[in-house]
């Protein structure tokens, strides 16, 4: 293939004569936007471990209130993207958040779709469109676009959860922004209790539903139990791993990131194969390892680590022992929709 033409081969006149109309030549960029073989990423390999993030988001407790924070959250930013823009990944954004005995985060709602993965601590809420969302470690709480959201506590212990959301894409979009509300009224009704069994829906007469998210609440105690029983099933399985999904379409549980549950047998070894989709794994129960092109990232219990795109991961239980269970999140249904999606093994 012939060596495209630079830009400073142009003559400063006619490169001068472009910028001012507002016009780029196309040939001395096109391998920047469109590289051979691999896409060209920002997403690195990074991992955030709990260990470091708890101190540091307690002070921020002693250090700033949550009325003048509303959201206190630390945010899990890669460098590869630039810690300032706030993304994990293309169209993943990650944080930490904390919520204090007795605090009370007001309501609003935004474009953005979030879901909070519970790490720890007892007796505090999120209320969704009105439905009131306990929170226990492990949990997955859907927050979806333009819902009603806030968050309470009524224990005596510190609780902290993970974020997830597609705020840089809906950012990129121009379409991101939020809106103040007061404090929802709770109703009675509760998804995961409705649809707290697979293979079963609520009455004789069931019938699918508009309310396009009839679950917003995915306790980890069952999602475990699920995959000990896959496992104990099918002893032959390789990649034990359960995905969470709306119990009245059978798709992603939301329309943009894909949300799974990973358990690897004692001193299992797993590789996921490159895919065009990041991925943020996040380790609820075990010691594990990561390996991420060519960078091993040693797991302990709330540890996170994100991988780029069109990259294997090797997934490893470091105990002879006992299971390891991951949470991961990534852009697979976003890929599906935009007829981007590889799996190239």
């Amino acid at each position: 293939m012939n060596e495209l033409g630079r830009l400073e081969d142009l003559p400063a006149a006619y490169r001068a004569a472009l910028t001012a109309s507002n016009l780029v030549p196309l040939w001395p960029n096109l391998r920047g936007v469109l590289p051979p073989t691999v896409p060209t990423r920002r997403t690195r390999p990074t991992c955030w471990p709990y260990a470091q993030i708890r101190p540091l988001l307690l002070q921020a407790g002693e250090l700033t209130p949550i009325e003048k924070a509303e959201r206190r959250v630390l945010v899990l930013a890669n460098p590869g993207h630039g810690l300032e823009n706030m993304q994990a990944s293309a169209a993943m954004y990650l944080g930490m958040q904390l919520l204090l005995p007795g605090e009370w985060a007001p309501a609003h709602r935004h474009t953005p779709n979030a879901v909070r993965l519970i790490v720890e601590g007892e007796s505090a809420y999120t209320t969704v469109g009105g439905e009131k969302c306990v929170m226990q470690r492990g949990d997955l709480i859907l927050t979806p676009t333009g819902q009603w959201h806030e968050h309470g506590h009524d224990g005596d212990q510190p609780v902290v959860w993970l974020d997830v959301l597609d705020l840089p894409l809906v950012y990129y979009l121009e379409a991101s922004y939020h809106v103040d509300g007061p404090r929802q009224a709770i109703k009675p009704e509760r998804g995961d209790l409705v649809y707290a069994r697979g293979g079963m829906v609520p009455s004789v007469d069931f019938e699918r539903a508009a309310k396009p998210y009839p679950m917003l609440r995915y306790p980890w105690v069952e999602a475990r139990a699920a995959l000990v029983a896959l496992a104990g099933n099918q002893p032959n399985l390789q990649s034990v791993q359960i995905t969470y999904t709306s119990p009245e379409t059978g798709g992603d549980a939301q329309n943009i990131l894909g949300f799974y549950a990973q358990m690897l047998r004692p001193g299992q070894s797993l590789r996921l194969p490159a895919r065009s989709p990041a991925m943020v794994f996040h380790l609820i129960e075990g010691a594990a390892e990561v390996l991420i092109d060519g960078k091993v990232f040693p797991l302990g219990e709330a540890d996170t680590c994100c991988a780029p795109g069109y990259t294997a991961v090797t997934l490893s239980n470091r105990s002879a022992d006992v299971p390891s269970f991951f949470f991961f999140a990534d852009e697979s249904p976003l890929h599906r929709k935009l007829g981007v999606y590889e799996n190239r093994g």
